[in-house]
C-alpha cells in the first residue's frame, strides 16, 4: 500500500501545480475580457452611426455603386471567418465555424461560389487540415487586434467587392464572428456587409422610431460612397474584431474556471483516497506488530 499511497501523492502533487496554471490563466482572461470590452463600446456606436450615415447617403443617391447595387444574378461571394489563434476556449472557435459552414453550405445551395478569408489560426487549420482552399488568412493579433489589423483584413475584400466577377471579384460580402452579448453569453452571428440592404435597415430605423437625415452631396453622391466604402468596411470589421476578442476571452475565462473547479475536485478525491492508503497502510503495520507480539509470547510460554 506505501507504493500506491506514493503514487496518490504524485497524482496530488501534479494536479495542484495544473490548478495554479489554469487560476492563473483564468485571472488574465478575467483581465484582458475588461479591457476587450471597453474597446467593444467603444467603437459599436462608431460603426452603428457609420452604418446608418452610409444608408441614408445611399437611400438619397440615384447611382449604382458597390455598396448598394444588387446583382442580378450574383455567382460569388466571399465570406470573412473570424476565430481565434489559440486553444483553451472551450467551443468558442468550433462554434464559430459550424456557423461559417451553415453560411457556405446555404450560399453554395443558391449556387454561389464561396470564396473564404479567415482570421485566426484555429481556423486556417480547421480548413488546412480538410484541404479546402482559403483566399486568404491573417493571424497573431485576435487577443488584442486594432484598427490598423482590421485595415489589413479589410483592403483584399474591398478590392474583390470591386472587381468584376470574371476577373477574381465577388458579388456579396459576409462576414462571421462572435458577438460579445455578456461575460456568460456569446453568440456566433452571421452578417452581410455588402450589399448594404436598404430596407432592412430602413426597417430597424423604423421599428426603433429613427429618421433618415437628409444630405447634401458635395461634389456627388458617388464620391461621397467611394469614401465610405472603406471606412464602412473598415469599421464593420474592426468592431467585429474586438466583439471577438472579447468573446474569446470570456470563453477562456469560462473554461479556465472550469479546469480550475475540476481540478479541485480532483484533488479532494486524490486526498481522500490517499488518506484511505495512509490509514490502511497504518492498520497494517498495528496488525503486523500485534501479530508479532502475539507469536513472541507464544514462543516464551513454549518454552516455559
Amino acid at each position: 500500500m506505501g507504493a500506491q499511497l506514493r503514487v496518490y501523492k504524485r497524482r496530488i502533487k501534479s494536479v495542484s501545480a495544473t490548478k495554479k496554471i489554469t487560476r492563473a490563466m483564468e485571472m488574465i482572461a478575467a483581465s484582458r475580457v475588461v479591457k476587450a470590452q471597453r474597446k467593444v463600446a467603444a467603437s459599436t456606436p462608431y460603426a452603428t452611426e457609420l452604418t446608418r450615415a452610409v444608408g441614408a447617403v445611399a437611400k438619397g443617391s440615384t447611382t449604382q455603386h458597390a455598396l448598394t447595387t444588387e446583382s442580378d444574378n450574383p455567382t460569388r461571394a466571399a465570406v470573412l471567418l473570424i476565430t481565434s489563434d489559440r486553444g483553451l476556449a472551450g467551443g468558442y472557435s468550433s462554434n464559430v465555424i459550424k456557423a461559417a459552414e451553415q453560411l457556405t453550405e446555404r450560399l453554395t445551395g443558391e449556387g454561389k461560389e464561396v470564396d473564404a478569408y479567415i482570421v485566426g489560426r484555429k481556423g486556417v487549420a480547421y480548413y488546412s487540415f480538410r484541404e479546402r482552399k482559403v483566399t486568404e488568412s491573417w493571424g497573431g493579433f485576435t487577443d488584442s487586434p486594432t484598427y490598423a489589423d482590421a485595415k489589413k483584413v479589410a483592403g483584399p475584400l474591398i478590392e474583390a467587392v470591386l472587381k468584376e466577377t470574371a476577373e477574381g471579384g465577388v458579388d456579396e460580402l459576409h462576414i462571421v464572428f462572435t458577438e460579445f452579448v455578456s461575460m456568460l453569453t456569446q453568440t456566433p452571428v452571421q452578417d452581410r456587409l455588402l450589399p448594404l440592404s436598404l430596407e432592412e435597415k430602413a426597417e430597424e430605423q423604423e421599428k426603433k422610431g429613427e429618421i433618415l437625415p437628409l444630405f447634401d452631396f458635395e461634389p456627388s453622391s458617388e464620391d461621397v460612397l467611394d469614401a465610405l466604402l472603406p471606412r464602412y468596411v473598415e469599421a464593420r470589421i474592426y468592431n467585429a474584431l474586438l466583439q471577438a476578442a472579447a468573446s474569446k476571452h470570456a470563453a477562456t475565462r469560462r473554461a479556465m474556471k472550469s479546469a480550475t473547479d475540476n481540478a479541485e475536485e480532483l484533488i479532494k478525491s486524490l486526498t481522500r483516497l490517499a488518506n484511505a492508503a495512509r490509514q490502511a497502510d497504518i492498520t497494517q503495520e498495528i496488525s503486523e506488530i500485534v501479530g508479532g507480539a502475539s507469536a513472541l509470547a507464544d514462543a516464551s510460554a513454549g518454552s516455559d
